[in-house]
């Protein structure tokens, strides 16, 4: 049912062309104590900032970014060339990048999590999301409160060994579709239902899904569980498996 529900999104006669998407992950320790990579407008940013647990997961996401598209875009991880790349905030929150003082031809998407960074990078304008989470017991409050009937019907069901996985994966999901919708939690959570396309196995691999809100709009994506810590990607557009990026 899951995967005809996945077809009907897509056209039945000509199979949509599938869109790369590439990924990276970074820790705490790998961010340089310096702030020499970061552009102007970044840095007035960070003076913004007060507390260290924000400053730190800040420069933890804008290291990662840069570093993801560095490799992405064949650029040169030097500090210099680190410092013309530039990872901003939108009018909605949303990160953009800009190379030069220019929009870049990449669009991203960031999480961070448990001193654990994570960047996916596509196409210009593209519509994506991420998300990166620690796998930990949720509460029936939770459930109730952040997740539709269905889902709520299928955690509850689940073998108990798996219900913080799915609790997890549902709510990692949903985050990285409302960051591709670019609304964010300003949105409620409940008007989005996650499906997954294979049985929801904790390993190493990546596993298909689909996120469908309730006005039909559809984002096909991936999720992959390692090391305790979950990772979910989204697009407007279905894509192959994500491609890993290294510095």
């Amino acid at each position: 049912m899951l995967t005809t529900m996945y077809s009907q999104s897509g056209n039945m006669k000509r199979p949509a062309k599938l869109h790369e998407v590439f990924w990276l992950e970074q820790r705490q320790a790998e961010v340089p104590q310096d702030d020499l990579w970061l552009g102007e407008r970044e840095l007035a940013k960070l003076a913004t900032l007060r507390f260290a647990k924000r400053r730190n997961d800040w420069r933890l996401g804008r290291w990662t970014a840069k570093s993801a598209l560095a490799a992405h875009l064949h650029r040169d991880h030097t500090r210099e060339t680190l410092r013309e790349t530039e990872v901003l905030a939108g009018d909605d929150g949303s990160p953009e990048v800009w190379i030069r003082g220019q929009r870049g031809p990449a669009a991203i998407s960031l999480s961070h999590s448990n001193g654990k960074a994570l960047c996916v990078v596509g196409v210009a304008k593209s519509a994506i999301g991420c998300d990166l989470e620690l796998v930990e017991p949720r509460s029936e409050a939770f459930v109730s409160d952040y997740f539709t009937n269905e889902e709520q019907w299928r955690i509850r069901l689940s073998n108990p060994s798996q219900r913080s996985l799915l609790a997890n994966l549902f709510w990692s999901a949903k985050e990285s579709a409302l960051k591709a919708m670019r609304t964010g939690l300003r949105q409620d959570t409940r008007t989005l239902s996650v499906f997954l396309l294979e049985d929801c196995v904790q390993s190493r691999e990546w596993h298909p899904l689909v996120v469908r809100s309730d006005t039909a709009e559809v984002f096909p994506g991936w999720w992959k569980e390692e090391g305790a810590m979950l990772r979910t990607i989204v697009g407007k557009s279905r894509s192959a498996l994500p491609i890993p990026l290294s510095q």
